[in-house]
């Protein structure tokens, strides 16, 4: 695939002295604040090579897009084996509050890098022309936007929510996708009643019988309401991407002054995460290991994270198209319609094209970042 180059908002091109002034090694680091969960700093300074202590080192700033969970493996175990430190970063993060909150961080320079979905940028880009953010690398080919909801509640269609009452936080995702969603499955969106809650109190409507279904993350859906008592049988999940609706899931999204002025760095740590990623896939239990023993707070629920971890190894992160593009990468004709229906969905003003929201020009090369093969692949436990 050719390599697709984001606009340079700035205006500017880069120069030589800044791609050789990028940053070069360093000890990764770990931290995080408002008691969020971290990785042990120690460690992760012990895991770094000695070869990397007499060279200089360049800060990364990331955020994750919640509270650190399972599907952060890759990036705990880059920081624990040295990845990062071997491409000269010392990389520290705290906890999200969310998509949107996690991305308008990152525009306004609070952070150099996040986790956090395309989509949801173009709408910030849209509207903070000065602030823009840009995917470097697909870290979830599979979007888990979906439709939660009980069996017992007589939802077995997406066609049968029709008259029934849907619970999201205000700045939801898949909520404020619900629409498309609802003409791909022959459904009047007006048909459907929406009850607004805090994130962290969605399923608990939905397990208290407020709402009848909720719209949300699949892989923070159904954790909580497995935890709370229900089983896989008494649930039904309308995924978007089984729906009409192909998007893609979270990214690695870099503030686009950090990463013109500072190509390398961004470069190394997509590198080092996609490393961190291909171990995980072939031992997606060391990589849960690795996160519950990083969560400083010991409140993290291993059954919980396992679950999360499986949906996401099931349906979002090894698929055909990861299979033949590599790590990272995308597919320009499905990425270019679901950013066209992203601008109808969240009514954009712009005509937004790939160039405003991905690149893929600090991708490493596709050799380094394949899938492991099958037969190198264990299964979760």
């Amino acid at each position: 695939m050719s390599r697709i180059r984001f606009k340079r908002f700035s205006g500017l091109l880069l120069t030589a002295a800044i791609v050789l002034s990028a940053g070069c090694a360093a000890q990764p680091s770990a931290t995080s604040t408002d008691a969020a969960p971290a990785a042990d700093a120690a460690s992760a300074t012990d895991a770094a090579p000695a070869a990397t202590d007499q060279k200089a080192q360049t800060d990364v700033r990331v955020q994750l897009s919640f509270l650190m969970q399972s599907l952060d493996a890759p990036l705990i175990v880059a920081i624990e084996k040295g990845y990062f430190a071997e491409e000269g970063l010392n990389v520290s993060y705290e906890r999200g509050f969310g998509n949107a909150d996690t991305i308008s961080k990152l525009g306004t320079g609070n952070f150099d890098l996040a986790f956090s979905d395309m989509y949801n940028a173009l709408e910030f880009n849209e509207k903070n022309p000065g602030n823009k953010v840009i995917a470097v690398a697909a870290t979830q080919n599979k979007a888990p936007f979906s439709i939660v909801t009980f069996k017992e509640n007589g939802i077995n269609t997406p066609q049968d929510l029709a008259g029934k009452k849907l619970g999201a936080p205000a700045g939801d995702g898949p909520r404020k996708l619900f629409p498309l969603f609802a003409q791909e499955v022959g459904l009047d969106p007006s048909s459907v009643e929406w009850t607004t809650m805090e994130p962290k109190l969605r399923e608990s409507f939905l397990l208290q019988n407020q709402v009848d279904a909720v719209s949300g993350f699949s892989t923070s859906v159904l954790p909580s309401l497995l935890k709370a008592g229900k089983t896989m049988d008494d649930i039904n999940v309308f995924y978007y991407t089984d729906n009409g609706l192909d998007f893609y899931g979270n990214v690695i999204l870099a503030n686009v002054a950090f990463a013109e002025a500072n190509p390398d760095a961004v470069r190394g740590f997509v590198k080092a995460y996609l490393r961190g990623m291909q171990d995980v896939l072939r031992d997606p239990s060391a990589g849960l290991d690795a996160v519950i023993a990083a969560d400083q707070s010991k409140l993290m629920d291993r059954a919980a994270e396992k679950i999360r971890l499986e949906e996401a190894l099931t349906r979002m992160y090894i698929t055909p198209e990861v299979e033949k593009l590599g790590l990272g990468a995308v597919d320009p004709e499905r990425l270019e319609k679901t950013i066209e229906q992203t601008a109808k969905g969240f009514g954009l003003q712009s005509s937004p094209t790939i160039a405003d929201i991905y690149t893929d020009e600090y991708l490493p090369a596709a050799a380094e970042r394949q899938v492991p093969p099958a037969s190198e692949r264990t299964a979760l436990n």
